[in-house]
Formats: C-alpha cells, sequence, structure tokens
C-alpha cells in the first residue's frame, strides 16, 4: 500500500506547479494558488504514509522524480515548453536514478 500512497503523492506533485502557472493569470489567480495549496497538502500527505514503509531517500527521490518528470510532459504538451532530446534526456536520466534507488535497495 506505501507504493500506492507515494506514487499517488508523486501524481499530485505535478499539480502544485500547474496551479501556480494558473495563478500567473489575474482571471486565475485564485483559482490556481487554491488548486497549488490543495495539491501540495495532498501530496505531502501522501508522502508522509509512504513513508512509514518506505526510505525517506527512496520515497523523496520517487516523490520528486513522478514530480518532475510529470510536470515537464505537462509543460511540454499543454504550455508550449520546450521539448529537445537534451531536455529528454535529462528526464530519463531521472527517472533511471529512481529506477535505480528503488531496485538497489
Amino acid at each position: 500500500m506505501a507504493w500506492i500512497y507515494l506514487v499517488l503523492a508523486g501524481l499530485f506533485e505535478i499539480g502544485w506547479p500547474i496551479g501556480l502557472k494558473l495563478a500567473q493569470d489575474d482571471k486565475t489567480r485564485i483559482m490556481g494558488l487554491t488548486i497549488a495549496v490543495v495539491f501540495i497538502a495532498a501530496s505531502g500527505f501522501l508522502l508522509w504514509l509512504a513513508q512509514k514503509q518506505i526510505p525517506i531517500g527512496t520515497s523523496y527521490a520517487v516523490w520528486t522524480g513522478i514530480g518532475a518528470a510529470g510536470t515537464f510532459i505537462v509543460g511540454v504538451i499543454f504550455y508550449g515548453d520546450p521539448a529537445s532530446l537534451g531536455r529528454y534526456l535529462g528526464i530519463m536520466l531521472i527517472i533511471l536514478g529512481v529506477a535505480t534507488l528503488k531496485l538497489s535497495h
């Protein structure tokens, strides 16, 4: 169950940067900030639950890795962020590093 909590925490981690991005526009500022706070709280709570059984270093790396890779993908698809070979390789290195932490436990 701890790994389910951790994956969900990582997915919620993607939501708060999106909320902050929405908050950049005056028309969606309050909604964006609300989204960011809700997702930060949910993500943190789920990470807390996961860390009851998963080592802190592993859980934090997985959490931030899911958040970083997911936010990168959302940025490229929905916000027109740059998508170069180097950026894709960087995300792949993050994912490989997280997988290595998990597999070498």
